[in-house]
């Protein structure tokens, strides 16, 4: 089933409270923090794309092809899930974004399994009452949809989830896995408990 999901890599936004730095490109244990995002997800689906709007040629260099937004103006996640999907050549898409290198090594097998389960278009992980709307399993089909949302102003992904028939999944057993990095002291600690 792996062979018909898409791993997207979430890098396309502006890192406000890094003071800009690319997120992905930070160092965490003397490697790109997307490094760590990679091998945790490269084994989880068929191929890997990169979503960035700044870094191109260096997103290049981890070997996979880079998706950049068509929606101008970074318009946020949704801008990289709608790249992502454009690009992809398989009937499922799973997003995560570049700043988890934690993330859960059952992701995508769990996500899939809910959605099917459910005959659900849309998987969402969650941990106790937190949603973590951009670790989500999506089916490709979606992407004339969140065009049009992305066209009409749309931006919030949970919003544009929820339109459709979507299930969230309980991570409740690895809720330290979505620990995201978004602070140069948030990467300070994490760079300690690695």
């Amino acid at each position: 089933m792996k062979e018909n999901v898409t791993g997207l890599i979430l890098s396309g936004g502006k890192a406000r409270r890094m003071g800009g730095v690319d997120k992905g490109l930070l160092t965490l244990k003397g490697e790109a923090m997307i490094s760590h995002v990679i091998k945790r997800l490269r084994p989880q689906v068929g191929t890997v794309l990169i979503n960035a709007n700044r870094e191109i040629e260096t997103y290049q260099q981890f070997g996979f092809d880079v998706a950049q937004d068509e929606i101008n103006d970074f318009a946020g996640p949704l801008a990289g899930f709608h790249a992502g999907m454009k690009a992809a050549k398989t009937a499922f898409l799973l997003s995560v974004p570049c700043d988890s290198p934690l993330l859960p090594e059952s992701l995508a097998n769990r996500l899939m399994k809910a959605l099917v389960e459910n005959q659900a278009e849309i998987a969402v992980a969650k941990t106790g009452t937190q949603q973590h709307p951009v670790f989500c399993l999506c089916r490709t089909s979606l992407v004339e949809d969140i065009e049009d949302y992305l066209k009409g102003g749309g931006r919030k992904v949970d919003d544009w989830q929820k339109n459709h028939a979507y299930i969230e999944v309980s991570f409740d057993d690895e809720s330290s896995a979505f620990t995201n990095i978004n602070t140069p002291e948030e990467l300070r600690l994490l760079e300690g408990k690695f």
